[in-house]
């Protein structure tokens, strides 16, 4: 059996290592979050929560629920699908459908942004026959969903497939052969098994759609109270000088920042003590 040889750095490189670490992290991560709160509170708690009673906040904050409201659960359905599609049959451009999916990874936010001006504007390819029929996409709420659809949508699909392919076929066949219908097979044998990996593309999912800012900012218009979300309406409240309320509602973001990466860890353990035990079963 052949040993496998540790590497044993000298105890400097390892105090050095730690120390530029730690040097990194407290610049470009721990200060600038202490840094938000500790302006955002500044001015005492009564004017902090002051700011959240303004009407342009609250609008942004209820449009920004309302789109990942709206999102998450269109990307979750959709994401599932493609997993399944992609991991249990076989059919001519499936690779090209992978290729598709990872798309919004490789394109720009402003771009995905422009390319729904283009089609949904007023000079796009449906612009006119939306016009005639008085229905609005671009400068209003529908825009900024679709936008949201578009960046956001490879989470789950991209965390369920690896997943879905490892897992395999063969507990599906089993219960078909039982007599259990496709949706029976799905809602208790295959959702079980993929819980863990669906939770955690859902968290990522929301993560994207609550703080996108380019492709948003694009299709907007940057209507005060209509279809500013809370980074559109952030990047709004900066650049007139209010830098109290900009620096609050900057806070309530990093505040749901910080839960999703609580919940993301939580759901990594989870996800990796799952994988340990289909090996351990495999094994055995």
């Amino acid at each position: 059996m052949t040993k496998i040889r540790t590497i044993h750095e000298p105890l400097w490189v390892k105090i050095l290592l730690f120390f530029v670490s730690g040097i990194f992290l407290s610049v470009f991560i721990v200060l600038p979050l202490v840094t938000i709160f500790r302006e955002a509170l500044k001015s005492g708690i009564s004017l902090y929560l002051q700011t959240f009673t303004d009407p342009g906040v609250a609008a942004a904050i209820r449009l920004s629920l309302l789109t990942v409201l709206i999102c998450v659960p269109i990307n979750t359905f959709f994401g599932v699908f493609i997993a399944w599609l992609i991991t249990k049959y076989e059919f001519p451009g499936k690779k090209i459908l992978t290729t598709v999916i990872d798309l919004p990874f490789s394109i720009s936010p402003v771009i995905a942004g422009l390319l729904f001006i283009f089609m949904f504007g007023s000079f796009g390819w449906f612009g006119t026959w939306l016009m005639d029929h008085d229905i609005r996409i671009v400068f209003a709420v529908p825009g900024i969903v679709l936008a949201t659809l578009f960046v956001s949508f490879p989470f789950v699909a991209r965390e369920l497939t690896p997943l879905m392919r490892e897992l395999g076929k063969d507990d599906e066949e089993a219960a078909l052969t039982l007599g259990a219908s496709g949706f029976q097979i799905f809602w208790k044998v295959t959702l079980p098994n993929i819980k863990w990996g669906l939770l955690y593309g859902i968290i990522l999912t929301n993560a994207r759609a609550l703080g996108e800012f380019g492709a948003v900012s694009v299709v907007s218009g940057f209507i005060r109270g209509v279809t500013t979300t809370m980074p559109l309406y952030i990047d709004i409240l900066y650049g007139e000088y209010m830098f109290r309320s900009a620096f609050a509602l900057a806070s309530l973001m990093t505040f749901l920042a910080l839960v999703t990466i609580i919940a993301k860890a939580v759901l990594e353990y989870y996800i990796a003590a799952q994988r340990k035990s289909m090996e351990v079963e495999i094994q055995s």
